[in-house]
């Protein structure tokens, strides 16, 4: 054993990384904001090892799709566990990147020096809900088929691009065969490798500046710990949580298969993009037809998208975070984002007509 420590010191550096964990450091926070962005990754990992376990079973094509995942779900050992710890385990993912990136901005942790490390925690945002939408269709179950049709729709109103975009998705004027193909190669292809480079670099940002302080918190009042193995198995103990609640979920509400998707049919009432696009959907039911001129829609996602970049560029306009002040009308602001969203998404459910 001493001889394949030597070896693999020599080769790995291991003794090193050993060196560099014991002396790094953490803020002595308690509060779970902290550990979100531990618990996405986490969710991440999960989502890897259960979407390899069903590819070996899927199939990518309008005819077998529908099928396959029926056979999984109904036939392969424990098949019906795997798929729907995947789809929770998707939501989850999403909840907690959303909720990691408003604590983020909350407690103003993108302020110099990590910049760099907000813009690419977007970019993973991104690449997040690119996951849940891409994934969505693969079932191609009723609901799913109609919700995509829904969602590229909103797509669609983007000025100027919109109708191009919707076309290179869709892979035609319609959600068909050739959209789940697209999908599935998005899916599975596409969006792993980028996450994978992206994520890479986070981490390694994460890395070289460390957890941001709070604005106003002393740390000489509540000290450091270590990160290794004080906060590491912190992390893990949520992590612990997490599974068990993602295996809760899984086990006591498995994911519905649906129907199979008739591409002849009319879409039943309510339809409704996935939960994490409804704030959307939601508002540009409520624009008019015309505004200013301009289509309603349009005007609508323009604004969403402002929002967006406002919401990127925000290191570099909240100057007096920068000089590590607090900056309520950024604060109110995002509070508001959040109120907003929240209550859209609300009325989505209870209104869903």
């Amino acid at each position: 054993m001493n001889g394949l420590s030597r070896w693999l010191d020599d080769r790995l550096g291991v003794s090193a990384m050993r060196a560099f964990l014991a002396h790094k450091l953490v803020p002595r926070h308690n509060a779970i904001w902290y550990y979100l962005g531990g618990v996405t990754l986490f969710l991440y990992a999960i989502q890897v090892a259960t979407g390899v376990l069903l590819l070996l079973y899927y199939r990518p094509t309008p005819d077998a799709a529908f099928e396959s995942v029926r056979t999984i779900v109904a036939h392969v050992p424990f098949g019906w566990l795997i798929r729907s710890v995947h789809a929770w385990a998707a939501n989850l993912m999403i909840g907690t990147a959303f909720a990691h990136m408003f604590s983020v901005f909350f407690l103003k942790a993108y302020r110099p020096p990590r910049e760099a490390t907000w813009l690419t925690g977007a970019v993973l945002l991104g690449l997040t809900l690119g996951f849940g939408f891409s994934g969505y269709l693969l079932p191609w179950n009723e609901l799913a088929f109609f919700a995509t049709k829904v969602g590229t729709d909103i797509v669609g109103a983007v000025p100027v691009a919109g109708h191009a975009i919707r076309f290179v998705l869709r892979g035609g004027e319609d959600v068909t065969g050739a959209t789940l193909t697209r999908f599935f190669g998005v899916h599975v292809a596409l969006l792993p490798l980028v996450t994978t480079l992206v994520l890479l670099g986070h981490l390694a940002l994460v890395q070289l500046h460390g957890m941001s302080e709070e604005i106003g918190h002393d740390p000489r009042a509540t000290g450091h710990r270590p990160f290794w193995p004080d906060f590491v198995l912190r992390e893990m103990l949520v992590w612990l949580g997490v599974l068990a609640v993602l295996i809760g979920l899984a086990t006591l509400l498995p994911w519905e298969i649906g129907h199979k998707a008739d591409t002849f049919a009319s879409a039943p009432a309510g339809i409704r993009p996935e939960w994490y696009f409804t704030f959307m959907s939601q508002t540009l039911k409520y624009l008019p037809p015309s505004i200013l001129g301009a289509e309603g829609e349009q005007v609508g996602i323009l604004a969403f998208g402002l929002v967006f970049l406002a919401l990127v560029l925000v290191p570099f306009l909240d100057r007096r975070a920068a000089r590590g002040e607090r900056s309520p009308v950024v604060t109110v602001a995002g509070a508001a984002l959040l109120c907003f969203m929240a209550v859209m998404m609300a009325l989505a459910y209870l209104k869903p007509y």
